[in-house]
């Protein structure tokens, strides 16, 4: 099963982009892609909560929120 999911990891320059950024997620929405992002800060932070959000964009309805 193909998800269409895009996940995009954050650092620093993506505070100088953020314009490119959301046409680019756009163009992407557009063709069928969902996009999460998420700041490397957060990844390395929490990572357990980064996982939940990526298993709740793949399969919505089979996690507890």
């Amino acid at each position: 099963m193909a998800h269409r999911l895009i996940i995009e990891l954050d650092g620093p320059v993506h505070m100088r982009r953020k314009e490119y950024d959301a046409d680019r997620d756009a163009c992407l929405r557009d063709a069928g892609y969902r996009v999460l992002r998420f700041l490397n800060d957060e990844v390395s932070a929490d990572l357990p909560s980064v996982l939940r959000r990526i298993e709740e964009a793949v399969f919505p309805h089979t996690t507890n929120k």
